[in-house]
């Protein structure tokens, strides 16, 4: 069984005086897919290395499957660590390195032959068996590294951002590679990452960690389409959220987001929330991503095709990315990012520009907790 189960797990280092980890709990099945993601210094990579064994912990319980481990040795755990820096014996052949640790356990010849030769089937190896690490390109070294934890057939896998040295070519083809094996191999994966494109495209499941507590935990689509908070909606996501800070009143029965230079109606299904809520007359922040901006045209506007929901201002810069072109706006009191089709139409910086915005695709924050309202 490769499920685990935390139950607030704290960690905390001598001579600090806050949690690295700050009561952690989760529940992990059996053959997930977890990407535990944030910013440096967060805690993902101390709760890796708990799971391990690398580290003591402070305070909790750690079970995987159904056994208390936190005083259990990390050689006696059933998982498999990934390393960022491969951690490859370099004076070892990649066969020597990927049989390591089924010799350390007096595993028969014959058995460790059969699971090396397994492992590196899989992982399209085969041919590099003899070589040595330095004679290996860093996508290849990735796969000895993963064949090293494959052999060991453990109950969980366990990954620390072990694509961050490899350019962007070969971490797309290597998140590609780690998902197949996660599918093959049906076993539980946890893996972390500061990277939210790799925790949006790989996980099942993704906790978002921030100063060492759990900002939220769900699928890539509930955390990208309804953040627990403003701190989780602007780090997944790219380009980032959109925050614009305004006033809610209320005229003729309809609500409005105010601002300094627009007047954006509410529809009607955050209304009956805000208003339950009391933020009539409350500063508030919006969160809008780019994809639900559109850039109009003058006859556009003149068809009033957005019910009036429109801001305007100017062409700050611009990103051309392909298929796509983030128009950077500069509207006086803030600024805007909207995503648009680089087919549509061609923009000039410095040009007035208008911006509609789909209200029914935003989402509303406390400006002091910074928490999603809806």
């Amino acid at each position: 069984m490769g499920s685990l189960l935390f139950r607030s797990v704290k960690k905390k280092y001598a001579g600090e005086n806050r949690y690295s980890v700050a009561d952690f709990n989760l529940q992990v099945e059996d053959g997930e897919f977890l990407v535990l993601v944030g910013p440096s210094g967060c805690g993902k990579s101390t709760i890796l290395r708990m799971i391990a064994g690398l580290e003591d912990i402070s305070d909790g319980e750690i079970i995987i499957g159904n056994e208390l481990v936190n005083y259990k040795p990390s050689s006696d755990r059933n998982i498999a660590m990934v390393f960022q820096n491969y951690a490859l014996y370099p004076q070892m052949s990649v066969y020597e390195n990927i049989a390591f640790s089924l010799r350390m356990r007096k595993m028969p010849k014959p058995s460790i032959h059969e699971r090396v030769r397994n492992a590196a089937k899989i992982l399209e190896i085969t041919p590099l068996l003899e070589k040595l690490p330095n004679q290996l390109s860093g996508g290849q070294r990735q796969r000895v590294a993963l064949g090293r934890a494959i052999v060991r057939e453990p109950e969980v896998f366990l990954m620390d951002e072990p694509l961050s040295n490899l350019d962007a070519k070969l971490r797309v083809t290597m998140r590609e590679e780690i998902m197949k094996l996660h599918h093959r191999l049906n076993t539980t994966f946890i893996y972390v990452t500061h990277d939210q494109i790799e925790a949006m495209t790989m996980g099942t499941r993704i906790v978002v960690m921030k100063d060492g507590i759990m900002q939220q935990v769900g699928t890539p689509r509930e955390i990208y389409s309804k953040p627990a908070n403003m701190f989780v909606a602007a780090f997944i996501g790219s380009p980032p959220i959109n925050f614009i800070a305004g006033v809610v009143q209320q005229r003729d029965g309809k609500l409005y987001f105010e601002t300094r230079q627009s007047s954006l109606l509410i529809p009607e299904h955050l209304r009956h929330e805000l208003l339950r809520r009391r933020y009539i007359d409350k500063p508030i922040k919006m969160g809008v991503r780019a994809e639900s901006l559109q850039c109009l045209t003058e006859e556009e506007i003149d068809a009033d095709m957005n019910g009036g929901n429109y801001i305007k201002g100017k062409v700050d810069f611009l990103e051309f990315m392909g298929a796509d072109v983030y128009v950077h706006a500069d509207l006086t009191h803030y600024k805007l990012t909207v995503r648009t089709a680089a087919v549509d139409r061609s923009y000039q910086v410095g040009a007035d520009i208008v911006i509609a915005v789909n209200m029914n695709k935003v989402l509303f924050f406390d400006s002091l907790t910074e928490e999603l309202l809806q």
